[in-house]
Formats: structure tokens, C-alpha cells, sequence
């Protein structure tokens, strides 16, 4: 009894069910039943009537006001279903997930305007000069920053909404909704030069076996972090950021608090990264362009900046290259080895998680003379990181044994990607809510930063180039012809 009251009443549970339910809608295409093309796409947009529309064509009678409305809705009624079944308060949890909702999507949608927004080889089809060159991720940051702003200035609206203040929630559901467009990228990296898929699985690793313990040693050793702050905060800075330090957490048990700190740090670091080192690839490595694109995919640690990052690598070096040496490269390559990368670090979450969640009931927890349990160690194990394997490799296996379905999931994968931007742009509001900057500030993320700047500059970035050398130099893309 007591087993099925957790598979009802866990948030670790729950977050697996609701990011299978999307995962399952999506792939109504397969039936022909598009179930959530009316979804909201953001777009990054110069006058506002650009900004929003359905995420499918076949709603595009619906109209982007419309759209949003009912992604609203549908949000509202499958998380208060999710918080009946966590035994939340009904009428406080609707009022406070209406309003994390409402701001949460005024900033991912303030966070697109293409003076934000735009990447240097977008500006042109936007008919504008210049840009911050952010992504759109950069509402995930206006996100966190107003969050903060209500958390630490206004704690009687903090208090009003704490009922559906639930970053931890809205991140494993987003990890669960992730495997599948990472299945989808996975087949198409079967498509590609088999020399570039095998040097890009070797190339991370390699990386990641020698970040992570780097990392880990740093925080420990020089900043007398306990094993409960390192682990997270290796993994945030080692793989991707946000989805491995939740990911971590949860195999090692660390309070809420600590993944969640980490995960603001990653996507502060992350335009940071994003904003310079594609400058530092047209410079330095115009000649190295595969070189370039896989340092991409090893620096910078979110999904959305690295891929952002790949491809304004790509348009630099390939200018570049015209000018400096007449030869002109095939579009996408440089990407291509930027995608194929990250795509590897993301799927290493999983095994990462299960490696230490079995390290540490076995190990780092386990008492003199006690013996291990397997239940303990399936206890301990994150059972949303459950979902993200089994949507990753059911997309996979799908698309592999039934190849014609390909392009519907590829469409599937979109419109559930919709939904996981929306509860990462949630999920960084609600981590400001609850981050009061004294009790920060008493916990640590001074220290943590100073960790991440001296790990991220003083020794990430450059083994990442080193690692990228080694197994991509030389390789250059196709010549175009002409």
C-alpha cells in the first residue's frame, strides 16, 4: 500500500506521469490526431503581431491569442490534477500557477524580442542591424531576475503563490518532455559522418571524466563544499547544466535548494559563454571549423545555447573562411558537430545519475557493517530520469525500426518542446521565488560562483578545446561547388 501511495503522491513520481502523458499526446500524430498542434509557439519577434502562433499549420486559423489561452488552460487543469494527487491546496495552487504561469510567459515571451533575441545569422531575415545575440533563453534569465525581484521584495505575494512554487516539479516534468527531441536528434546523428559521431561520443567521455572529477576535487578540496554541494555542481558545470545538477540531486539526495542555486548559476554562465566564445572561434579557429563547432558543444551548457552558439559559429566561420582564404563551406557542418556533441553529454544523464545514486547508497551513505539493499539503491535512483531514458529510447527505437515515421515525430517532438520551454521558463521564476538572497548568501552562492568561474574559464573551456583538437582536427566540411 505504502508503494502505490508513492507511484500517487510523490513529486518525483508525478513529474514522470505528466511528462509521459505529453510525451504520449505528442505522438497522437502517429494516429493522424495532431492533440496539441493548437500550442503556443514564441517566436522571436520584431512588432508583436510576429511573436505567437500555433505550433502546428493545421491550427493556424486558431490565431497566437488564442493559442496561448488554451495552453494556459491545458496547464492548468493537468498540474492542478498533479496537485490534488500531491495533496496541495486546490483553490491556492490554481491561483498561484495562474500567476507563475502569467509571468513566466511574459518574460520567455519579452525574452524573444530580436534585439534580445536574434543570433548574428538571423539578423538579416529580420531586417535588423544589431542584437544582444541572447536566444531566446534569454527568458529564462528575465525569468529568474523577476522571480528574484517577488522572492526577496515582495514575500507576501511569495507567500501567496508558494502553493504552486515548484521549480523541482516543473524541471523533472521539462527532463521527462526532453527525451524525445533528444531521439529524434539521436537518429538524425545516425544519419551523419560516422567519423564525426564516433570522435563527438569519445570527444565527451573523455571531457566529461575529466571535468566532473576536476570540479568535484576543486569544490571539495579548496572550498570545503560537502559532498552534497560538489556532486551537483560538478555535474551542472560538467554535462548540461540545469537537467544534470536536478538529475544529480536526486540520486544523491540533496535538499531542493542546492540543484536549484546551481541551475541559476548555469544559465547566467551560459550567455556569457554564448556571446563570446563563437567570437573566439571565427578568430582563432576559422581554419579548425569542426574543431570550433564540437568546442561549442563541450563549453556551453545549456541545450539552447550551445546549438545557438553552433550556429553563429557556423555562419562566422564560414564568412570567414571566404574572406581570408576563398573557400567556401557547406552550411550546417560546423552545427552538425556542435549538435552531435551536446546530444551525447544529454544522453549521459541518465547513466550519470544511475552511476551515482549507486556510488552513493553503496558507498559515500552507506554505514560500517550495513548492508546494501537493491530496494535502497531503486529508492534513491530519480524516477523521473526513468521517463527521460524511456522517451529517448522509445523515440529512438521507434524511428529506427519504422524509418517512414521519422518527420511525423520530428513535428511531435516539436509541439511537445513547446511545453518544455514553458516549464523551464516556470521553473526559473519559481527558483527566484524561493531564493532569498540572505539565506543564499548563508548557504554558499557566492562561493559557488566563484567556483564556476574559476572551473568554467580556468580550465573547462580550454580542456574542451584541447579535447575537440584531438579528435576533430583536420576534418573540414564539403567544399560547395561552384
Amino acid at each position: 500500500m505504502g508503494s502505490l501511495r508513492s507511484l500517487l503522491k510523490s513529486e518525483d513520481w508525478m513529474s514522470l506521469w505528466v511528462g509521459l502523458l505529453i510525451f504520449a499526446l505528442s505522438l497522437g500524430l502517429l494516429a493522424g490526431a495532431d492533440i496539441l498542434g493548437w500550442a503556443v509557439k514564441t517566436n522571436v519577434w520584431v512588432s508583436i503581431d510576429q511573436a505567437l502562433q500555433p505550433v502546428s499549420d493545421g491550427y493556424s486559423g486558431l490565431g497566437g491569442g488564442s493559442s496561448l489561452i488554451l495552453t494556459f488552460l491545458f496547464l492548468l487543469i493537468l498540474m492542478t490534477l498533479a496537485a490534488r494527487g500531491l495533496g496541495a491546496h486546490i483553490p491556492r495552487f490554481m491561483f498561484g500557477f495562474s500567476v507563475i504561469f502569467g509571468v513566466s510567459y511574459i518574460c520567455w515571451f519579452l525574452g524573444h524580442f530580436a534585439y534580445i533575441a536574434a543570433t548574428p545569422d538571423k539578423l538579416d531575415s529580420l531586417g535588423i542591424g544589431w542584437s544582444m545575440n541572447l536566444t531566446g533563453e534569454a527568458g529564462y534569465i528575465l525569468a529568474l531576475l523577476v522571480g528574484l525581484v517577488v522572492g526577496n521584495f515582495f514575500p507576501k505575494t511569495a507567500d501567496r503563490i508558494a502553493e504552486a512554487t515548484k521549480p523541482e516539479l516543473f524541471i523533472k516534468i521539462a527532463i521527462v518532455v526532453m527525451g524525445l527531441g533528444l531521439g529524434v536528434k539521436a537518429v538524425d546523428a545516425l544519419d551523419l559522418a560516422s567519423a564525426v559521431i564516433f570522435r563527438g561520443l569519445c570527444a565527451i567521455v573523455e571531457a566529461y571524466l575529466i571535468y566532473w572529477a576536476v570540479v568535484y576535487f576543486v569544490a571539495r578540496k579548496y572550498f570545503k563544499f560537502s559532498r552534497e554541494w560538489a556532486a551537483p555542481l560538478a555535474s551542472g558545470i560538467s554535462i548540461c547544466g540545469v537537467s544534470a545538477a536536478i538529475a544529480t540531486g536526486g540520486a544523491i539526495r540533496a535538499r531542493p535548494i542546492i540543484p536549484i542555486m546551481v541551475s541559476s548559476l548555469v544559465v547566467i554562465f551560459a550567455v556569457v559563454e554564448l556571446v563570446v566564445l563563437p567570437f573566439a572561434a571565427k578568430t582563432f579557429l576559422y581554419q579548425e571549423p569542426m574543431v570550433a563547432g564540437a568546442w561549442m558543444g563541450l563549453a556551453v551548457k545549456t541545450d539552447g545555447a550551445a546549438v545557438a552558439a553552433g550556429a553563429i559559429t557556423d555562419a562566422l566561420i564560414r564568412a570567414q573562411a571566404i574572406d581570408v582564404m576563398g573557400v567556401e563551406w557547406a552550411e550546417g557542418w560546423i552545427l552538425m558537430a556542435t549538435t552531435t556533441v551536446k546530444v551525447f553529454i544529454d544522453v549521459f544523464i541518465g547513466v550519470w545519475a544511475f552511476i551515482l545514486a549507486i556510488l552513493w547508497v553503496t558507498v559515500i551513505d552507506r554505514k560500517d557493517g550495513e548492508t546494501v539493499r537493491l530496494g535502497e539503491i531503486w529508492e534513491r535512483f530519480p524516477k523521473f530520469v526513468l521517463g527521460y531514458v524511456l522517451t529517448f529510447v522509445a523515440t529512438l527505437v521507434l524511428c529506427l525500426m519504422v524509418p517512414n515515421v521519422i518527420d511525423t515525430v520530428k513535428t511531435a517532438s516539436t509541439e511537445a518542446n513547446v511545453f518544455r520551454q514553458l516549464f523551464f521558463a516556470m521553473t526559473f521564476f519559481a527558483i527566484g521565488v524561493v531564493s532569498n538572497f540572505r539565506k543564499l548568501w548563508e548557504e554558499g552562492i557566492g562561493r559557488l560562483a566563484a567556483i564556476y568561474v574559476i572551473c568554467l574559464f580556468g580550465f573547462i573551456i580550454w580542456v574542451g578545446l584541447v579535447i575537440s583538437w584531438v579528435f576533430f582536427h583536420g576534418i573540414t566540411p564539403p567544399v560547395v561547388a561552384g
